[in-house]
């Protein structure tokens, strides 16, 4: 996975060591915590959108 560009989220803090990275492969979207670079999760464009949506929409959000 070394060959992979990883891009950190815009929301993490500049120099904070526990950021959400991404990366772009030829079979889907790469993700992983920076502090735990060696586990990277595999997801489509179109499974990533849905959830980032889910997310802004607060539909996982838990009251409890």
């Amino acid at each position: 996975m070394s060959d992979l560009t990883w891009q950190k989220s815009s929301f993490s803090e500049a120099g904070a060591a526990n950021c959400v990275e991404l990366a772009a492969a030829w079979d889907g979207i790469r993700l992983r915590e920076s502090d735990e670079p060696d586990t990277v999760l595999r997801t489509s464009p179109a499974a990533l959108g849905i959830f980032i949506r889910a997310v802004k929409d607060g539909r996982l959000d838990h009251t409890h």
